[in-house]
């Protein structure tokens, strides 16, 4: 009776109907930090009137601030706190005061923000049953993990709709701004703040709450220093030696554990056990690590050249609230007579063909894929990033094309030397760079979060997450770093990025990011044909097989493949 009472608990939690508490808390979050930043530097340059390369770096360093905070909190989350706190006190919006003071309003927002990005996915994801079905009982490595269908869209609608909100930051909040004033336009995405913490705490009784596995950071140090003390040590030929004890690893792992693999083997010396590694029948963590332990390890370094691919790629992204909108504010903005579009509402172009990308795929791509690969998904997360870091080089050849045509037409009318003038060109010829950003968007950041997900160890998923903010602070960062080398290396060259654009270079400086992006795109293929994925022991319950026994049975998750990924 106790545990039938506890089963129907348990249905009355997660699924479905938590999406609409823990998404409304996303988008307010999202369409409040979008409404801060998406016209800033037009605040910046022509309110508080800095140069444009000051401004454009003023604003990658806020983004890669932003971007960075998230790992405190996901390590907070795993360690301790839980995911359902850590979103709640990471949702506290900034005083008024603050807004007072623009540099601290945004760096608290930042801070903020590190609560929520991170645990939020994964917090989401949490609400269903992610861990992937197990395809056969044998150990098929050619065959990469098979995600339950339903599971799975979490991420696309996720992303849908924070689309939607960062759609409806670009349109209302960027023409109070421009049109209403800045008080206004500041103040808004503030009470959106007030309004995403009280949609995600009235949810909580329907929310499924997993129990924090200790700081993920400590284990992997465990296992790194366990490792080190025995580095000479030498490896028993048969793995089965090596230390597991499944009452330690419970807490880290109940969709299954890590088994065995043959990659990053000095690790392994971590699970050897030696006289003095037990006291009283217990582990000294700081000597002997378990097998899964070690693996988690291993599963994390697998991860990383995949991961690093996407700092490249927001750093060919970032000049699109920078450069790009200083283009805009010199072409022709007029739909009517009376109406023009303010310079930083372009990017609902982007956002656009992002939601439409995100539909077509779901809906059209994924069934029409699946009738010819037999994946559940139509095609795997490393095939979708591959595909949307190939689409990702044509919005940046886009952006080389079009301001060399804007700055023809400046020279054909005598405006080279008046950079407040407005060139006759439309600005509409900027759509496709924002475009093309966009469908690439529609498979890049959904994959690298599917992948990161999904690959992570089951205790570090909010910190997994994070690791896809730590990309795009990375990505920022570089872009302040590559535009302050170009502009500090072409100076005396003809500065490339000048003040004035129409005198400058930056058509050359998009086909520098262009070649990044093709080298970027090398790199990738190489780590994904060649990624293991990792291998899981799951727990699979009869009723799910059909079965009318509600005994469970052991299975291995076949998901070490090691070729055939990106094919």
């Amino acid at each position: 009776m106790a545990e039938d009472a506890g089963r129907e608990k348990e249905s009355k939690q997660g699924g479905f109907k938590t999406m609409p508490f823990i998404l409304a808390n996303e988008v307010c979050d999202r369409f409040a930090t979008t409404g801060f930043n998406a016209n800033m530097i037009t605040y910046l340059t022509e309110q508080l009137h800095l140069p444009l390369v000051e401004a454009s770096n003023t604003l990658t360093n806020l983004g890669g601030t932003a971007s960075l905070t998230p790992i405190v909190g996901a390590l907070i989350a795993d360690s301790f706190a839980g995911r359902f706190w850590t979103i709640t006190v990471g949702s506290a919006p900034p005083s008024p005061f603050h807004l007072l003071v623009l540099y601290a309003s945004l760096l608290f927002t930042a801070v903020g923000s590190g609560g929520i990005r991170p645990c939020v996915v994964a917090f989401g994801a949490d609400q269903f049953d992610l861990h992937a079905k197990p395809a056969s009982t044998n150990q098929d490595h050619t065959q990469s993990p098979t995600p339950r269908t339903t599971g799975w869209n979490f991420f696309n609608l996720y992303f849908f709709w924070m689309g939607a909100a960062v759609l409806l930051a670009l349109t209302v909040v960027v023409y109070v701004q421009e049109n209403v004033g800045w008080g206004w336009g500041f103040g808004i995405p503030t009470i959106a703040m007030f309004v995403s913490v009280v949609a995600f705490v009235v949810g909580y009784p329907l929310y499924v709450q997993m129990k924090p596995g200790g700081s993920p950071l400590v284990r992997v140090a465990q296992v790194a220093a366990a490792a080190f003390r025995k580095r000479n040590v030498l490896l028993p030929e048969d793995p089965s030696l090596l230390y597991e004890d499944k009452e330690l690893d419970a807490d880290i792992s109940t969709t299954g554990r890590l088994l065995h693999t043959n990659q990053f083997t000095f690790l392994d010396r971590a699970a050897i056990v030696e006289d003095g590694d037990m006291l009283d029948g217990r582990p000294q963590l700081w000597r002997v690590s378990t097998v899964h332990r070690v693996e988690e390890v291993k599963s994390i370094i697998r991860m990383l050249p995949i991961w690093s691919v996407g700092i490249l790629l927001i750093t060919s992204a970032s000049h699109n609230y920078t450069f790009t909108i200083q283009q805009a504010r010199t072409m022709d903005r007029h739909i009517s007579p009376h109406f023009q579009i303010p310079p930083a509402t372009l990017s609902i172009f982007s956002v656009l063909m992002m939601l439409l990308s995100l539909c077509f795929y779901d809906r059209v791509f994924v069934p029409v894929a699946r009738r010819f690969t037999r994946h559940p998904s139509g095609i795997n997360y490393l095939q979708r990033m591959g595909i949307g870091l190939g689409i990702a080089l044509f919005a940046n050849v886009a952006a080389a094309l079009v301001e060399t045509k804007r700055k023809a037409v400046a020279a054909d009318h005598g405006l080279l030397d008046s950079p407040h003038a407005i060139v006759p060109i439309s600005v509409f010829y900027l759509v496709p760079q924002y475009a093309i950003h966009g469908i690439a968007d529609a498979f890049t950041s959904v994959g690298h979060m599917e992948f990161l997900y999904d690959q992570a160890p089951e205790s570090m998923r909010s910190t997994a997450a994070a690791l896809f903010w730590l990309a795009i602070s990375a990505g920022n960062y570089l872009g302040t770093l590559l535009v302050t080398l170009v502009h500090e290396y072409t100076k005396k060259r003809g500065d490339w990025l000048q003040d004035n654009i129409n005198r400058g270079k930056l058509d050359y400086y998009y086909w520098l990011v262009t070649g990044l992006q093709v080298l970027n795109l090398v790199f990738y293929v190489a780590c994904a044909t060649h990624y293991t994925f990792k291998p899981l022991e799951v727990v699979v319950n009869e009723e799910e097989k059909g079965g009318e026994e509600n005994a469970n049975e052991l299975q291995l998750l076949p998901s070490t493949k090691n070729e055939g990924n990106m094919v």
